[in-house]
């Protein structure tokens, strides 16, 4: 793993799998439109969006992940960099991610947004929208904390840890030569 230092400079092949990593409230949508095209993010909220008319509606997450999946299967057939915006904090949700990109042979790089739980509790509490109980915001941290040991041996070309809001806010993303 790599830990984000001073000026974090996270070099991507073009193409790989990006898969965002993180509980709510971490900023990961924020960094991904930051540092990616609109086309390049595939966000499980806007999924969501697209089949239930709601970003926020969980019953509508198996259909929206469905679509994701094959949205991904598509866009690393043709080659192209694809960035995953979910909490991707269970083995179940990264496995069938990292398949598609071997199966492509595709690098899949995982960045992770591992900032102190008080930090992400009190971004989720002022949220306009989608604020997720605090007991789901509880057990998501304790999935990334199971998470971070895992990521290693699941086959990630990379692993990105950002801890603090400052680094993800000084990270600079490019491409390196896959």
């Amino acid at each position: 793993m790599t830990a984000a230092g001073q000026e974090p400079t996270i070099g991507l092949p073009d193409p790989s799998l990006v898969l965002l990593i993180g509980v709510t409230g971490a900023g990961k949508s924020t960094f991904a439109a930051r540092h990616f095209r609109p086309t390049q993010v595939l966000s499980s909220d806007a999924f969501r969006a697209l089949v239930a008319d709601d970003e926020a509606d969980q019953g509508a997450t198996a259909d929206a992940f469905e679509l994701l999946h094959r949205t991904v299967d598509r866009r690393l057939a043709r080659r192209r960099l694809t960035v995953v915006d979910a909490t991707n904090l269970l083995p179940s949700a990264r496995r069938p991610l990292l398949d598609v990109a071997r199966r492509y042979t595709v690098p899949a790089v995982a960045i992770v947004f591992d900032l102190p739980p008080q930090v992400t509790a009190a971004r989720n509490a002022t949220r306009a929208s989608r604020i997720v109980p605090d007991a789901v915001h509880q057990r998501q941290v304790r999935a990334l904390r199971r998470c971070l040991p895992e990521l290693p041996a699941e086959g990630f070309a990379a692993i990105w840890l950002l801890r603090t809001p400052e680094a993800i806010d000084r990270t600079v993303v490019g491409s390196v030569a896959s």
